[in-house]
């Protein structure tokens, strides 16, 4: 069964950076599509960003667009997500999440946490 783990998550200051990681276990990642997630209390949650199966094509949210960078290493079944220039607008609860194509994510990490003070 696949399964997805984020980590990499802490608390930071406006302005600091954290990478984020999503390691896949119980197939080969490069089977699938990648997307970043979060989820602000009392907000819905919202598309970070997504990275295509060849890690050629990315997309991301107008929100975060030049802040952060999504790449991955299928051969160490993982993705990473960075983020620089971190506000406190950033804090939320950040999952990701494979599925076979964007929109269509059927395995979910459980998320981690990223808190940014002011």
């Amino acid at each position: 069964q696949v399964q997805v783990v984020e980590s990499g998550g802490g608390s930071v200051q406006a302005g600091g950076s954290l990478r984020l990681s999503c390691i896949c276990f119980g197939d080969t990642l490069s089977n699938f599509v990648v997307g970043w997630f979060r989820q602000a209390p009392g907000k819905e949650r919202e598309s970070v960003g997504f990275i295509g199966v060849s890690g050629i094509f990315k997309s991301y949210a107008d929100s975060m667009k030049g802040r952060v960078t999504i790449s991955r290493d299928d051969a160490a079944n993982t993705v990473w997500l960075q983020m620089n220039s971190l506000k406190p607008e950033d804090t939320a609860v950040y999952y990701c999440a494979v599925g076979a194509r964007n929109g269509e994510y059927d395995r979910w990490g459980q998320g981690t946490q990223v808190t940014v003070s002011s």
